[in-house]
């Protein structure tokens, strides 16, 4: 279904948050929606591969890797398992890799930017928690809405 993130800001801009933070598209895809399911990791991307493998399908990832541009918390290997399982997108606040493979993936992938290093394996973190970065708080079961103007996020489905 095609929108525009412009067009759901001007009906609805009383019940939806705009995210201040601007991403980097890296997916097929460069517009997306879907409920939220969040992960929140530091440098660690096992619970990242551990929620594209559950997640229901349609959903979008949302992954808060605090920032960090250190390491890449989404690569080739994920981003394949992400795209098979038909998930609508995977949102990162932090770095992606394999940005050539990612562009061929039938998804939308977000992120601030791109770093060659891997991430550390050690399972740390927490998953389907409020998460809040970009002037956000990114709830488990709210929707996200992005396109090439934006991020917005609805406690409820506009489309």
């Amino acid at each position: 279904m095609n929108f525009k993130t412009a067009d759901l800001c001007d009906e609805f801009g009383n019940e939806l948050d705009v995210c201040q933070q601007e991403f980097y598209s890296y997916g097929k895809k460069n517009q997306f929606y879907g409920p939220i399911s969040t992960v929140k990791v530091f440098e660690d991307n096992v619970l990242v591969k551990t929620a594209l493998e559950t997640i229901p399908e349609g959903n979008i990832l949302v992954v808060d890797g605090g920032g960090s541009k250190k390491c890449a918390l989404l690569g080739d290997r994920l981003g394949e398992i992400a795209s098979s399982r038909k998930l609508a997108g995977v949102i990162v606040n932090g770095c992606v890799r394999d940005t050539a493979d990612l562009a061929e993936l039938e998804i939308g992938i977000l992120a601030l930017g791109s770093n060659p290093l891997k991430s550390k394996k050690e399972g740390k973190g927490e998953a389907d928690i409020t998460v809040t970065f970009g002037d956000i708080n990114w709830n488990p079961g709210a929707y996200v809405y992005a396109d090439k103007d934006g991020v917005i996020v609805s406690a409820k489905k506009l489309i």
